[in-house]
């Protein structure tokens, strides 16, 4: 059942519930309508019309309707469209939209506080064979024995066609019909639950996408005021504003409510552009922060931004916006400029030691100096920002399918230099994230695809892709059709590759390194006030002592994010260290067979020690005693 919390859903089709008549009601909002006639489609077919009331919504409730009840909207005794706040497309964007029972058997779930949060983002289509809700569920135990705790799912909502990254989305209530029905959805979610993993949801709130958007006939649900990349931007502030931003929180709501997700990440908030002295961005915080206190369970809000502004995640009470945390590229950029080079526009502005010990320091690297590919100042200082308001990762959907050709990292990158990215993203004190398949060293490509039916648009999708990432295609690439079906087809995984060779390793490794982070006090809390970053002139290494809240609990780190061995007298606290994980050590290596156990080298500090360290690798102390 649905949680008791008070908050109830007003657009769309909602049955009611223990309504022995099987009243279901309707709500659209279409202010510039004289007229709005519900189409119920059947044997035969009725239409039911609507009343008009307040600020431009229609409502009816009719008898006798069950779950599966197909129906359009008929606006103006003309057209006919799909409810923009449908439930369910059972036959894709261009067909009738779906009544669906809200009721479902829920496991009991407590949550995770946001510090043990260890998260896997994946794509829902390309992660099993099936490519479906309940295709994942018998996956999900892979991710219990990597030892992530969170899943980051793409977009589900209603996209044009079978195939997509689904940011194209146009309905936005609607679980994407090749994916499952909505109730498949809520398997998934609750088959993660049962396994102690939360769920975050990757919502749109910037554009819809460009087929099967009808949302324009109801209501001036986007603006020519502003554009986006995609087109015009969302109206949250011009004329008829306070009602779409009623059905972008309605839509936030019903995710969280209906379907108990544990956060929202939003897409791209730096296009979600919005003037009021209230800003859509802060009444959605409000909102959700008061459906927590009612339900007694803690959301998180997640922004991806490509501002660097931290006020984005500081309280209400210091001047911030409120929102929880943000993704942080600037982290994943100075990472890769430093161990891998420059090799694109991405990481141009990212390739120096001093700005990956920023990084790892403050968060931002850009704080409102003068960044070279920008022509000019960017981002605000996080210094003061704590580290659990940050995610950092070395890889994620944008960064692989972004480039051309969209290879895995373990075909540019030497094994070990996998091995040092992952290293880099655990020991840091921020919320880590990996990208599907990177766990075991995924051979397959993450390729952009789409499925669009308009031969023009998709010439439009396959120069778009060739325009905007130009900067990006090495000349001697092939760039892979992006309306191709084998495209998608040649970017699912193959998790049996983890039972074998080199990937073996990797995924062993893995599961070592997040073990460590899980396992102590001193890592496990993304805390940068409990860490230090201190560097050595000349070298290309960081040492990172950690330690907990008591003190009980104390790590050291030392980095190397050269090719070459380095030397470097680092300051240890005096007493017995043991290796917790040395990522040069032989069992770790790509040939490796595991069979032999890892070093458990000793050292006795008196304040400082010699240690020599290999190319592109790491190694983790703690004291001795501690277990």
């Amino acid at each position: 059942m649905p949680l008791q919390t008070g908050w109830k859903p007003r657009l769309g089709a909602v049955l009611l519930e223990g309504d022995e008549q099987q009243r279901c009601e309707f709500t659209v909002w279409a202010p510039e309508a004289r007229s709005v006639d519900l189409h119920l489609i059947g044997e035969p077919d009725r239409y039911v019309s609507m009343a008009h009331g307040d600020k431009g919504y229609f409502h009816a409730v009719v008898n006798g309707i069950t779950a599966g009840q197909q129906y359009l909207y008929r606006l103006n005794g003309t057209s006919e469209y799909p409810d923009p706040a449908a439930r369910a497309m059972p036959d894709g964007v261009h067909g009738p939209s779906a009544v669906v029972e809200r009721d479902f058997n829920w496991s009991e779930w407590g949550g995770l506080p946001i510090d043990d949060y260890i998260i896997y983002e994946l794509h829902i289509g390309t992660f099993s064979p099936e490519g479906t809700y309940l295709g994942a569920i018998p996956h999900l135990d892979h991710l219990v024995e990597l030892g992530v705790t969170a899943v980051e799912l793409m977009p589900v909502n209603q996209f044009a066609g079978t195939r997509g990254w689904s940011y194209d989305g146009v309905l936005l209530f609607a679980p994407h019909n090749t994916y499952g029905t909505p109730h498949d959805f809520k398997s998934l979610i609750d088959a993660c639950h049962q396994r102690g993993l939360a769920v975050i949801l990757d919502v749109v709130y910037n554009h819809f996408g460009p087929v099967g958007n009808t949302m324009h006939n109801f209501g001036p649900y986007m603006t020519d005021k502003y554009r986006t990349p995609w087109g015009a931007g969302m109206n949250f502030d011009d004329m008829y504003s306070d009602e779409v931003r009623a059905y972008f929180s309605e839509n936030a709501l019903y995710w969280i409510h209906e379907f108990h997700l544990d956060a929202l990440r939003l897409d791209a908030t730096h296009f979600m552009y919005d003037f009021s002295a209230v800003t859509f961005i802060e009444d959605l915080i409000e909102q959700v922060g008061r459906y927590c206190q009612s339900s007694g369970r803690q959301i998180y809000l997640i922004a991806e931004s490509d501002q660097n502004l931290a006020d984005l995640v500081m309280p209400l009470e210091q001047g911030g916006f409120g929102m929880d945390v943000q993704w942080n590229d600037d982290f994943h950029h100075a990472l890769f400029g430093n161990v891998v080079g420059a090799e694109s526009s991405y990481h141009e502005d990212f390739g120096t030691l001093p700005q990956m010990v920023k990084a790892y320091r403050e968060g931002f690297v850009n704080t409102g100096n003068y960044v070279p590919s920008r022509k000019r100042k960017h981002g605000s200082s996080s210094a003061h920002v704590p580290g659990n308001r940050f995610i950092i990762f070395f890889d994620d959907h944008d960064q692989i399918g972004n480039h051309m050709p969209a290879d895995r990292l373990i075909k540019s990158l030497s094994f070990e230099q996998y091995k040092l990215m992952l290293g880099a993203v655990l020991l840091a004190p921020y919320i880590p994230m990996l990208w599907m398949g990177d766990e075991y060293a995924e051979t397959a490509p993450f390729e952009f695809f789409v499925d669009f039916d308009d031969d023009d648009l998709k010439q439009a999708v396959r120069e778009g892709r060739k325009a905007a990432f130009a900067h990006l295609i090495r000349t001697d690439v092939e760039i892979p059709d992006p309306t191709s079906e084998k495209v998608f087809l040649e970017s699912k995984l193959n998790l049996d590759l983890k039972h074998t060779g080199k990937h073996r390793v990797m995924f062993e490794f893995h599961k070592h390194m997040i073990g460590l982070r899980r396992s102590l006090p001193a890592l496990r809390v993304p805390d940068k006030d409990r860490t230090e970053v201190i560097d050595f002139e000349h070298k290309l290494l960081i040492y990172l002592p950690r330690w907990s809240a008591d003190a009980n609990s104390e790590v050291a780190a030392l980095l190397n994010l050269g090719a070459d061995p380095c030397a470097a007298r680092m300051p240890l606290p005096e007493g017995r260290w043991r290796t917790l994980i040395a990522s040069a050590d032989a069992r770790w290596a790509e040939t490796s067979d595991l069979s032999q156990p890892a070093a458990e080298d000793l050292l006795e500090s008196t304040g400082e020690v010699e240690i020599t360290l290999p190319g592109f690798s790491f190694v983790v102390y703690a004291r001795a005693e501690e277990q």
